[in-house]
């Protein structure tokens, strides 16, 4: 196990969510599934947790019941090289879900992504002032990110 994972807590679909994310990402896989035993407190053999890793990043699930809820205040950050890449995360990661603004979604689960083109600083912060003024007021409009268009708008005149 790695220093530090991010530990994601369901009601009772840590075994769903897992398979989903890994449906999703490449280069993941389950590492564990802990079932429940005869000591409870839940039914023998529903799962507990899980361990799995998404394309490379170690996570665990656990099924702690609907105490508690996620919120935008944490979100999974997926920086992708290609606008493909953005396409194929952003439609697979809100299905069923909440398409946000500015690449900003919540996935079926309440799990909240950032789905970003790497790349983008480059328009949002660049050395022309105005160009990424033009590029921040293009991507405020945006709810999946377009680098192509965040260009456009940045190198403008």
């Amino acid at each position: 196990m790695k220093r530090i994972t991010p530990f994601l807590w369901f009601n009772d679909q840590a075994e769903q969510a897992t398979e989903f994310y890994l449906s999703i990402f490449d280069h993941s896989r389950i590492l564990n599934i802990v079932r429940h035993g005869e000591e409870g407190p839940n039914p023998v053999g529903s799962v507990m947790y899980t361990q799995f890793i998404l394309d490379g990043q170690e996570f665990m699930a656990l099924n702690g019941g609907p105490y508690f809820n996620f919120t935008p205040a944490i979100s999974l950050f997926v920086n992708c090289e290609t606008q493909s890449e953005v396409d194929k995360y952003w439609e697979k990661l809100s299905e069923g879900g909440e398409k946000g603004q500015c690449g900003w979604l919540k996935d079926k689960f309440g799990l909240s992504w950032q789905i970003v083109p790497m790349g983008i600083n480059d328009y949002l912060y660049g050395k022309d002032i105005e160009g990424s003024k033009r590029a921040m007021e293009a991507m405020l409009k945006m709810h999946q990110l377009d680098l192509e268009a965040l260009k456009k708008a940045y190198f403008q005149k």
